[in-house]
Parts: C-alpha cells; structure tokens; sequence
C-alpha cells in the first residue's frame, strides 16, 4: 500500500509538472519580453509621432484657409467620430483576428492614402472635401488599430510588465503631445505640405518594420462562446448569406463583449470611468481657447525665460503644461507604479483617486486667479491624468480573458472618444450663456461622483480573472 500510495503521489506531481509547463509555454516568455515590447513602443512611438505632424498641419493648413468655425467643426467631426464607431467593430476583429496584423495594415493603409494626399496637393487638385475624405480613413484606421494594440500588449508581456509598460506607454504619448506641435509649426514655416505629409508616410513605414520584427510567442487557443457559429458562418455552414452571418456574430460579439464588461466590477469601473471622465472633465478642457481669450486676454506673464504676451503663446504654453504634467506622471507611475499598485484592487482604487485628481484641477483651472497659477494647475492635471491612464489600461488587460480583450478596449475606445463631442454638445453652448469659468467648476464638480462610483466598484469582489461565459 506504502508503495503503491508512493507511485500514486509520484505520477499526481508529474502531471501537475507536465501542467505547469504547457502554463508557462502559453505565457509570454520571461526572457523575451523586454525585447519584444521595446519593438512595439518604438514602432507606435514613430507612428505616432509622424501622424499627430501630419494632423497638426491639415488642422492649421484648413484654419488658415478656410478661417471659418464650421470648417474645424467638420474636421473634427471627420477625425474623431469615424473611429469611435469603427471600434465597435475593431474590438471583435482583435479577438477574432490576427492582431499583429491589424496593427500593421491600418498603418499600411493610412500611408497610402497619405501618398495620394500628398500627390494631391503637388499637383493643385486638393481640395477640402478630399482632406475630410482623408481625415476620415485615417480615422477609421485608428478605430482598427487602437484596440489591437491594447490587446497586443498582453500578448507579448507578461502580467507582471503590463503597468510598467502601459506607463511608458503613456511617457511616448506625452512626448508626442509636447514634440509633435512643435515640430509641425518649423515645417508648416519652411516645407510645403504635400512634403509634410510625406513625414507620416515615413514614421509609418519605420513603424511597421519595429512591429514586423515582433515575435509572438505561441498560445493556447481560447474558446469563446460564439467560437462554432463563426467558424460555421466562414465555412458556409449555415443557411445565411455569408455577409448577414458576419454581421450577425459580429453584433453577437459587441453584445457579449459588453455583457461580459459589465459583469466585471473592475473592467467596468475602468471603463465607465474613461468614458464618463471624458464626457464630464475632456470636453470642457477643449474650451481652453476661449478660456484663455476670455479670462487671460491682456494679462502677460514674465518668467524670465520666457514671456507670454499673445494669444498664441498662452495657447501653446497651455498646450505645454499639460504635455509636460502628462510625461511628469507617466515617468512616475512606470518608475514606481509596479511596486505600489502590484494588484488590480490597488489599480482600480488608482483609476479612482486619478479620477478625483482630474475633476479638482478641472475646477481649479476654473477658479484660477491668474495665469501662473493656471499653468501650475494644468501641469496638476496631466499628472492626474497619467495616473488614470496607465492602470486603466493594465486591469482591461490583466482583469479581461485572452478571448475578449479586444473587445473590452473596442467598447472603452468607442465610450470614451464618444464622451468628448457628447460633452461638447452640452457645454460649448453652456459656455455663450454663462461664464466660461463656472462651465469648467461645473464639469469638475460631476467629475467627482465618478471618482466615488469606481470607488465602490472597486469594494466588490471578484474571484479572478474572469472566463467568457457560454451562451
């Protein structure tokens, strides 16, 4: 009995062995993860780079030749609407598709357009409507692409690098904000566009080839609950036009990606908690021009080394000091951020207090008394901000199964570029019937509530990372 209790013991761990092994081969490799995500955070930090020059100069290129309200209007609806809808259907594609692919090709896709832009332009056929064209696909593209590089994070760093990278993640994107205005406003001054326009081409191309180098490592496939009906509808299983069976699974994935989003009190704290922060605090912060304009107007500002006396100084000086308060947060959440939020309990009340941070300095911008202490206070506010958005990011990607993350970051990306010109329907004419001051106190103050709202999500509990739940 002694012996045969022996074996018995024996082959239990040999399995158990044999399991653990198949685990660590379906994750990420420890070895291999530095590389891979230094590989992708350069190839988004090129492409990102090159395409917010590119926006800049179209921006500036149709203020300066059309100086009209309606014009920036249709611009802005053409460069933002596009791809909050696309991700409705972007978030599925990541879970269904290659995702390395979808990074690519959208880039791809958006340099060829570019290419004709450009070609446009050198001949002396461009016009406005084919720049809204143009501002359109780019758009979409960034539907498609943005969810699938969320999503791509996880596959190719481990749990454990996800805050630190989202962090740095966040550094490259506030270095944008601060290079990328900058560097358009040298090359409007000495290049015609159609050259600039080749810059985006260029990033894009380098980009691509830091992506391409990628390499995945293997993972066990994930079933998901729909999995049957759409290998079905891609073998002409089914009685339906292949089309309407498409599109049929598709909304079936947009309903259980949000089903799924919401069962999850800290998927759906992060998610509810962009969004509603983007409809409250975001939208009133793209009223800074007439802030400055209204409440700043005459009123200089000497440091020494440097004089704001124009309108277009304050302009970028705003622009700076919330580039600046951004990268100054996401260098400290990816310097310290993994020691102190080791958990996504310790995330998701992160999101929270960001959140709250956010709504404060919204107010304070606000109630400012004069400019130095606006500046001060937007520097505050790109802090806030970074703190929010690296964790954000980590619990949609640590908290969500393999199978639905593209999913949870469509439904986050379509929520929270929604809640931008949402909130700009309400405020922007607030802002003609009361003083502009009390329309930044207002969305601070409503922003506060939703601080406390992913407090208390953050209270409920969760047994763990979550499996789709089948239909």
């Amino acid at each position: 009995m002694p012996r045969m209790s022996q074996y018995l013991l024996e082959e239990a761990i040999e399995e158990e062995t044999i399991e653990n092994i198949i685990e660590d081969a379906s994750a990420p490799s420890e070895r291999g993860w530095k590389r891979r995500a230094a590989l992708l955070l350069t190839g988004q930090a090129f492409s990102l780079l090159g395409s917010s020059v590119v926006q800049f100069a179209i921006w500036w290129w149709i203020v300066l030749q059309t100086r009209t309200g309606s014009a920036m209007l249709l611009a802005t609806l053409f460069g933002v609407l596009p791809q909050a809808l696309v991700s409705i259907f972007g978030g599925p594609m990541a879970d269904r598709y290659n995702r390395k692919a979808l990074i690519i090709l959208p880039d791809l896709v958006i340099a060829a357009v570019t290419v004709m832009l450009s070609i446009a332009f050198a001949t002396g056929w461009a016009s406005l409507s084919l720049i809204f064209v143009a501002l359109l696909i780019r758009s979409a593209g960034g539907g498609i692409q943005q969810p699938a590089v969320q999503s791509f994070i996880p596959d190719v760093v481990p749990e454990k690098g996800l805050l630190r990278v989202n962090s740095i993640f966040g550094v490259i994107d506030s270095a944008n904000r601060i290079a990328a205005p900058a560097i358009a406003a040298v090359l409007v001054n000495v290049a015609p566009l159609w050259s600039i326009l080749l810059v985006d081409v260029t990033t894009a191309v380098i980009g691509v080839g830091f992506v391409a180098l990628i390499r995945v490592p293997a993972k066990r496939g994930t079933a998901t609950a729909d999995g049957d009906a759409t290998t079905m509808a891609q073998t002409g299983q089914t009685s339906e036009p292949l089309p309407l069976a498409v599109l049929r699974h598709t909304f079936a994935d947009l309903r259980a990606g949000f089903a799924y989003t919401m069962r999850h009190p800290y998927l759906k704290g992060a998610v509810l908690g962009d969004a509603l922060t983007c409809l409250m605090s975001v939208a009133p912060m793209n009223l800074t021009l007439l802030l400055m304009t209204r409440e700043y107007d005459g009123m200089n500002l000497d440091l020494g080394f440097v004089n704001l006396t124009t309108a277009s100084d304050k302009l970028a000086a705003n622009e700076l000091g919330m580039s600046v308060g951004l990268l100054l947060g996401g260098a400290v959440m990816s310097a310290i951020g993994p020691r102190l939020l080791g958990d996504a309990l310790a995330q998701v009340r992160a999101i929270a207090a960001g959140i709250a941070m956010v709504g404060l300095t919204v107010v304070g911008l606000g109630l400012a008394p004069n400019l130095l202490a606006y500046l001060v206070i937007d520097v505050l506010n790109g802090v806030a901000s970074a703190v929010c958005v690296g964790p954000m990011r980590t619990v949609m990607q640590s908290e969500s199964d393999e199978s639905m993350t593209g999913r949870v970051f469509g439904l986050d990306t379509t929520l929270s570029t929604l809640g931008m010109p949402l909130g700009m329907l309400v405020f922007a004419p607030l802002a003609d019937m009361i003083p502009i001051v009390w329309v930044f106190v207002a969305g601070g103050l409503l922003t506060l509530p939703v601080a406390w709202y992913v407090l208390v999500l953050s209270r409920r509990s969760v047994p763990g990372k979550q499996r789709p739940v089948a239909a």
